[in-house]
């Protein structure tokens, strides 16, 4: 076998599948393949240096080669590598950071359940409040309102949650539970002379004429993530989830917030709930509950949902429910220190100086000819490529603008994601103030780059 063919991009090539991908493209070009990280940089095997504007996934949180999180992984499999949750078994991590998660937690958030990604915790979520309104004497009470553009996972459930259609196409999804209702970007879907309250409002009748017309007896949850990350980084109009909460009260309908990526200071707060003032009846975690250093994710709910939920398992005998690595020992550890640090540096005060930075730097771009909206809070944001800033139209998604900029982004040593038509950014919580400018001027010139593009295809068209 020559070297060229046993090359890990060959290799990948031949025996590896990649989720979220163009397979067919996949193999044409191959695979990017990252050697090491430090800080908000990573490189490649080529030995090219890229700022992360996307922290991985949204979650490497306290950026590459954190050696406390190595530390305390080592520590941890030297004294207890694994252990189980099953029946009455625990480690003493698990109990240490269901403890800290729920001192942590918005409103009234009591209990926590640790499972291995936000996916098995929405979908965990989804099959508790089914068996909660079962115990209750609601068997009919089983609908899951979900919106347009979320993002809730990919197991069966979770992405049936997840409102995007290329998740659904070819899969036999959504569920027959799962509803969806008005997405809440206001720049893309709000009407003429309508203010953001306005649209909120607008959004917040359109859910309650939704639970009406499936009858409120057959609604048993929303879920909502405070800022739509996998939809774009689309941010929430002001008041909107101050209307949808008192819709949801109203019919006795759960509200679930999706804190996977909003969670552990990415919104300026420590939870997306904080920011938006969200009350929660259950809340999912993961991405940087561990800086993604090892896979962990839990949810929370509140005591009078559990004190329901067990009383309905001694009935039945036992919660038919778990996971063989939910609450994973060392994920555990490393959680906690993960915790620990964004406590010791102070991690909020620290967005809370760059975050401003990076929005207004980001707003810079907003008069670019590409530029049709630039969004966002914290350390999320998104910049929407248009065709024509005045009738706000999209390019087609067979014209490939939005990836071409991300392509160019790469080449000068920035990873973004192109989502739709939007660019978005979710850099490590660490990134400094000259590392925000290094991002935006990074993304001034492939965005510069995709416009002569485009004006060149335009031309030769």
């Amino acid at each position: 076998m020559s070297a060229q063919v046993n090359s890990p991009a060959a290799r990948d090539k031949l025996y590896a599948v990649h989720p979220m991908t163009n397979l067919a493209r996949h193999a044409e070009v191959g695979p990017t393949i990252m050697q090491s990280g430090e800080g908000v940089y990573v490189r490649d095997d080529a030995g090219r240096r890229y700022l992360e504007a996307m922290s991985g996934l949204w979650c490497v949180s306290l950026g590459f080669g954190e050696q406390r999180l190595v530390d305390a992984a080592i520590r941890q499999m030297r004294e207890l590598p694994y252990y189980q949750q099953f029946r009455h078994a625990n480690s003493n991590p698990a109990i240490d950071l269901a403890e800290k998660l729920v001192a942590m937690a918005p409103g009234r958030l009591a209990r926590a359940f640790f499972v291995n990604s936000g996916s098995e915790a929405n979908d965990t979520i989804i099959k508790l409040v089914w068996y909660y309104n079962n115990a209750r004497g609601l068997p009919e009470k089983k609908k899951i309102i979900s919106r347009n553009k979320a993002y809730h996972g990919t197991t069966a459930l979770a992405a049936s949650l997840s409102g995007l259609p290329h998740m659904h196409r070819a899969f036999d999804l959504p569920l027959a539970e799962i509803r969806h209702t008005i997405c809440p970007h206001f720049y893309r879907f709000g009407e003429a002379g309508e203010s953001e309250e306005d649209f909120a409002t607008r959004c917040a009748e359109a859910l309650e004429g939704m639970i009406l017309e499936e009858g409120p007896e057959t609604v048993a949850a929303f879920i909502a993530e405070p800022v739509m990350g996998g939809g774009g980084a689309i941010v929430p109009p002001k008041t909107y989830f101050e209307k949808v909460q008192a819709v949801l009260r109203k019919y006795d309908v759960l509200f679930i917030a999706d804190e996977v990526i909003c969670g552990f200071g990415r919104t300026g707060n420590r939870f997306g709930s904080d920011t938006y003032g969200i009350d929660p009846d259950f809340m999912t975690v993961a991405k940087a509950l561990s800086s993604a250093y090892l896979p962990i994710a839990g949810l929370l709910m509140t005591e009078e949902i559990y004190a329901t939920i067990a009383r309905q398992s001694g009935e039945i005998g036992v919660l038919g429910h778990g996971y063989t690595y939910g609450g994973h020992p060392v994920s555990a550890a490393v959680a906690l220190e993960t915790l620990t640090i964004y406590e010791e540096r102070d991690m909020l005060s620290h967005v809370r100086r760059v975050a401003p930075l990076m929005q207004s730097g980001l707003r810079a771009l907003a008069d670019h000819p590409l530029v049709g909206e630039v969004r966002g809070v914290g350390l999320i944001g998104a910049v929407e490529l248009v065709r024509d800033k005045e009738t706000r139209e999209n390019y087609a998604a067979n014209e490939g603008v939005a990836t071409h900029a991300m392509d160019r982004a790469e080449a000068h040593g920035l990873i973004t994601r192109a989502i739709g038509e939007s660019l978005a950014f979710s850099p490590p919580l660490i990134i400094s103030a000259d590392e925000v400018g290094e991002m935006c001027a990074k993304l001034k010139l492939a965005l510069d780059d995709t416009l002569a593009w485009v004006g060149g295809r335009d031309k030769a068209a």
